[in-house]
């Protein structure tokens, strides 16, 4: 489990590459790069509020490396109050 401070999702992942996603982390934050065809389906997954995976590594891979799941939480009014 990774917390980040922000999150970036680039839909240039080219599917000759051999990736299904790719995630990296970056400074403080996570990048996952996905394929542009999985880009609109997470744009309509937030825009509904709705949880989300994303699995990452190699196509071929018996195994997948990892997964980011998206999740939505309910909102704590009181985290970092003042």
């Amino acid at each position: 489990v990774t917390g980040a401070s922000f999150f970036v999702f680039s839909g240039a992942l080219k599917s000759s590459s051999g990736y299904l996603a790719k995630s990296s982390i970056v400074e403080d934050g996570v990048m996952v790069q996905i394929a542009a065809e999985n880009m609109d389906t997470l744009r309509q997954a937030l825009r509904e509020m709705k949880d989300f995976t994303i699995t990452c590594g190699k196509v071929d891979a018996e195994d997948p490396q990892e997964h980011v799941h998206i999740q939505w939480v309910e909102d704590d009014k009181n985290f970092n109050k003042g």
